[in-house]
């Protein structure tokens, strides 16, 4: 089961998460309480094993935009919703990751899926559960990562109802917003890597 921690933004919710072993970390770059400067993330990461995965999280940016995180973070993936990779550049070694929120794709289901995506609901990190049979129907056709609610209460039952490929979490694992809990991090990832699916 692969593991997003997303909204880092100090050097103790990353050193848990690492140890914790996720698999990627998100750093958002947008409105939010969340929000870290390209240059304190890459400060953040300069230590980060290359292993984990550095994820750019933003939402509807500018080319702009985009090119300063690229130039001062560098990072592997770049999430943002579906429809703005449209008209943005992303360079070759920086790899796609598009959100779907599930009132979008409920309004107008798309007839293909890109190889792996996020799927979460209307607002990013604000603790919003989306439609889980929906998601269960694009996970049987691409790589999907649900996101939006999820927590240590509630992840087996969307590991197991979802059967996603992977799980991303942010305020789920906070004792307030924007302040990650290292003992969340480390109980979210154990729960995501001990729950099996059958069948």
């Amino acid at each position: 089961m692969f593991v997003k921690i997303c909204g880092i933004d100090s050097r103790e919710a990353l050193a848990a998460a690492v140890d914790a072993g996720a698999d990627a970390l998100g750093f958002v770059f947008t409105d939010s309480v969340r929000e870290i400067s390209p240059h304190k993330a890459a400060l953040l990461c300069r230590d980060l094993p290359q292993t984990v995965r550095r994820v750019a999280v933003m939402r509807h940016p500018t080319s702009a935009q985009v090119e300063i995180v690229m130039k001062e973070f560098w990072p592997d993936w770049l999430q943002t919703d579906a429809e703005d990779f449209a008209t943005l550049n992303v360079p070759p070694d920086c790899t796609a990751l598009p959100v779907y929120r599930d009132t979008v794709v409920r309004a107008a289901m798309p007839t293909r899926w890109p190889r792996r995506l996020v799927f979460e609901g209307a607002k990013s990190g604000q603790g919003q559960i989306p439609d889980w049979t929906l998601a269960r129907r694009i996970a049987e056709e691409t790589d999907l990562v649900l996101a939006g609610g999820l927590n240590a209460d509630n992840l087996v039952d969307a590991i197991r109802q979802v059967r996603p490929w992977g799980v991303d979490v942010s305020s789920g694992v906070e004792k307030a917003p924007g302040i990650k809990c290292p003992d969340k991090i480390r109980r979210f990832v154990a729960i995501a890597r001990g729950t099996e699916i059958h069948g």
